[in-house]
C-alpha cells in the first residue's frame, strides 16, 4: 500500500529548511512558495531563484496575474519561464542568483540570495503596509526592484518594463486600500 502522504524527496531535502510553512506568508503565497521548491527540484537546480519564484506567482495567483495584460504579457512571460528549462536558463544552472546587494539570510537556505532577500522584503512591504501576512504582489514588487534579478531578466526579455510593473503594482494595491475604507 502506497503511503498517503509523499515522502519529500532527496532533491527538495537538499533545498534546504522549508520557508513554505512561514507565517508570515499568506496561504497563497505558502503555495507559491512550495510550487518554486518543486520546480527548481525539476530543473535540476540547487536553489529556488527569482525566476522560479516568478513563474509560481504567474500560475498560481491570481492577484499577480491581474498585474499583467491578459493575454500577450501573460504568454511571453510564461513562454521564456517553460524556455528555461530547454535552452534558455541552461546558462544559469550551476550558478548562483547573487547580486551582491543583499547579504546572504541563513534561515532561508534553499533560495538564492537575491530570493531569500526578495522574500523577507516582502514581508516587510506587508508589514509597512499593515497587510500581513505577505502576499504574491508584495513578491512580485520585492522581485522586481532589483535589475540583477534573473525574473527581471526574464521581464526585460518578454518586453515588460519592470518600472510599469511596479506603476501597476502601486496602483493595484492603492485601490485595494481605498476599497477596502
Amino acid at each position: 500500500m502506497q503511503p498517503r502522504i509523499p515522502r519529500q524527496s532527496a532533491g527538495e531535502q537538499a533545498l534546504g529548511p522549508r520557508l513554505d510553512n512561514d507565517a508570515r506568508l499568506s496561504a497563497e503565497l505558502t503555495a507559491v512558495v512550495s510550487a518554486a521548491r518543486r520546480r527548481a527540484v525539476r530543473d535540476g537546480d540547487r536553489q529556488i531563484d527569482t525566476a522560479h519564484l516568478l513563474h509560481s506567482l504567474l500560475e498560481h495567483d491570481p492577484e499577480v496575474r491581474a498585474v499583467f495584460d491578459d493575454g500577450p504579457e501573460i504568454a511571453r512571460l510564461l513562454g521564456y519561464l517553460v524556455q528555461r528549462s530547454i535552452g534558455y536558463g541552461l546558462r544559469w544552472q550551476g550558478s548562483v542568483e547573487d547580486s551582491g546587494a543583499v547579504p546572504v539570510v541563513a534561515q532561508a537556505e534553499g533560495f538564492s540570495p537575491l530570493a531569500a532577500g526578495a522574500m523577507g522584503h516582502a514581508c516587510r512591504l506587508a508589514a509597512a503596509r499593515g497587510t500581513e501576512p505577505a502576499h504574491g504582489i508584495d513578491l512580485l514588487a520585492a522581485i522586481v526592484v532589483d535589475p540583477q534579478a534573473r525574473a527581471v531578466e526574464v521581464l526585460d526579455r518578454a518586453g515588460i518594463e519592470t518600472g510599469a510593473v511596479l506603476t501597476r503594482i502601486e496602483h493595484r494595491l492603492a485601490r485595494s486600500r481605498w476599497s477596502s475604507r
